[in-house]
């Protein structure tokens, strides 16, 4: 007699992740491509991210600053920028990630870019959006600081571009921004990405890891994270 099927699936476990990340942050891509890749192995698991901006240049002005002016101030020159770009396109490629630097122009400021992020979010949309960010600035060059090249984006995503233009404009949650910044840096994260991972049914206040981690690191937080929650 041939065994029944169980055609019930268990209910899988819920989670709930928060990312402190940048949109200029190169280890922030790849930071949250692994995380992707970890979750799609962990069928078991129905995540919620939340997505939390940080501010790696916050005196940066709106028009944001010329490539090589910004290299030169922030690692001393060319060369060591060179080495470190060699780098991040070794890492990036397992994770499908073509990073092209010497698209980049300008170091755009990334508080629109964010603010847009929040905005999406509202619409369930935040999660495509923030790889798409990062796929434009980091692999096409493109200045995600400018609104028309955000908004042309959002609409690429399923969002109303005169509806974002206008979101835009208006200024509406560039003080949700700078306070999620400040947050960041009260809670001790000076440097991103970082992770915070929380069962919902716990009591825990999370498990944090920084750092643009192999998805193996993160499976073993994510367990950890459930044991406390009692979705185990």
């Amino acid at each position: 007699m041939i065994g029944s099927v169980n055609l019930v699936s268990s209910p899988r476990s819920q989670l709930d992740i928060e990312v402190v990340f940048d949109l200029v942050c190169p280890w922030c891509f790849l930071g949250t491509r692994r995380l992707r890749r970890t979750l799609e192995r962990r069928t078991d698991v129905a995540a919620e991210i939340r997505w939390r901006p940080f501010l790696l240049n916050p005196d940066l002005g709106l028009g944001g600053a010329g490539r090589q002016d910004y290299m030169a101030r922030k690692f001393g020159g060319e060369e060591r920028a060179r080495r470190l770009h060699a780098t991040m396109t070794e890492l990036g490629r397992p994770e499908g990630i073509a990073f092209r630097f010497d698209r980049i122009q300008r170091v755009p400021a990334s508080v629109d870019a964010h603010r847009l992020v929040r905005f999406a979010a509202q619409q369930g949309l935040a999660d495509a959006l923030v790889d798409a960010l990062f796929t434009a600035y980091f692999c096409d060059g493109a200045d995600i600081g400018r609104p028309e090249n955000l908004a042309a984006l959002a609409a690429r995503h399923g969002m109303e571009p005169r509806v974002v233009q206008r979101f835009l404009a208006s200024g509406l949650e560039a003080e949700a921004v700078h306070a999620e910044n400040l947050r960041a840096h009260r809670l001790g994260i000076n440097g991103v990405p970082c992770f915070v991972f929380s069962g919902k049914q716990g009591h825990g206040t999370g498990h944090a890891i920084a750092g643009a981690q192999e998805p193996e690191v993160l499976e073993r937080l994510i367990d950890v994270a459930l044991a406390e929650a009692g979705e185990f």
